[in-house]
């Protein structure tokens, strides 16, 4: 289920920082489902590996429409922030005060990459009661947003 949860908020994230004009929530649930799907797969032999696509499916596009529809723009430019002037290993903590989640945002390592920097990280979301670790790659594009690998 973390496996799910962190390739969502990943492709989330990216979606998100990269300014994506689709609605938040539908565009969540589609790649949660995806991604929740493609871990199904590498679960169980036969029936048992059909169930668990299934299941996989359906709990990654629950998770991730959740995920997605609770980061709105402020978390989009926090994230952003973050990436852009804190130094690695420092902690951006913040708390949206229309969704009531709260995040920890750690970029952890920062290198170069095609001439474009980068920076590896870590976040918690803390949302309805639960605690998801998030981890991910984004490199800046010559547009000066942040993409994740």
């Amino acid at each position: 289920m973390n496996k799910v949860i962190t390739l969502f908020s990943i492709a989330s994230l990216s979606l998100a920082v990269a300014g994506c004009s689709l609605d938040k929530q539908t565009m969540g649930t589609g790649v949660g489902g995806a991604v929740g799907g493609v871990l199904g797969a590498q679960v169980g032999d036969g029936s048992g590996k059909t169930a668990a696509i299934i299941g996989g499916t359906l709990l990654g596009a629950i998770i991730g429409g959740k995920i997605g529809a609770d980061m709105d723009e402020l978390d989009r430019r926090r994230a952003a922030d973050t990436l852009e002037t804190y130094p690695t290993g420092r902690t951006n903590t913040w708390q949206n005060p229309d969704t009531g989640a709260s995040y920890d945002f750690t970029p952890t390592r920062t290198y170069n990459t095609s001439g474009q920097p980068c920076r590896e990280y870590d976040m918690e979301v803390f949302m309805d009661g639960r605690r998801e670790v998030v981890t991910g790659t984004a490199c800046r594009n010559s547009r000066g947003e942040w993409v994740n690998q």
